[in-house]
């Protein structure tokens, strides 16, 4: 066995197990209004309306709520395979403006994972299908299994 592979194959149901588990203490996911609408291994799509509690002082969706739902898939998809993972660095690019009543879907897909390190990309597109962020996650993946 390569030590910097993966061990095994995640079966899909632990990634729900693993959001339903994550999601009993996620207070600030519950706060934003995020609804996961699919998670599988190395995987996560999830939808949020915009809230005007959301809105910047220019009535656009806030960068900070972009951030946080993108992080929020981020940390479905990284710990989907059972292994609390946590992150190391994230980007995001900003490259258009949500407005009050959009829907926003943001979904995260693995890129690469290695026995401790997994990349992922995230997308957050509103209602029309418009690219508004781009987000890159690199996790870190810890020893701590999760369920």
């Amino acid at each position: 066995m390569n030590p910097s592979e993966p061990t095994s194959p995640t079966p899909p149901g632990k990634a729900e197990a693993v959001k339903d588990q994550m999601l009993q203490h996620d207070a600030f996911s519950k706060l934003l209004g995020l609804e996961i609408d699919e998670v599988g291994p190395g995987y996560c799509r999830l939808h949020f309306m915009v809230r005007p509690d959301m809105l910047n002082g220019f009535a656009a969706l806030h960068g900070g709520v972009t951030f946080s739902a993108a992080d929020s898939a981020f940390a479905f998809a990284c710990n989907s395979h059972g292994r609390q993972s946590v992150g190391l660095t994230v980007t995001i690019d900003y490259l258009e403006a949500g407005k009050l009543g959009d829907v926003i879907t943001v979904e995260a897909r693995e890129e690469s994972l290695k026995h401790k390190v997994g990349v992922y990309q995230i997308r957050a597109t509103n209602q029309h299908g418009v690219l508004l962020a781009l987000f890159k996650g690199t996790a870190y993946r810890t020893s701590n299994e999760i369920l």
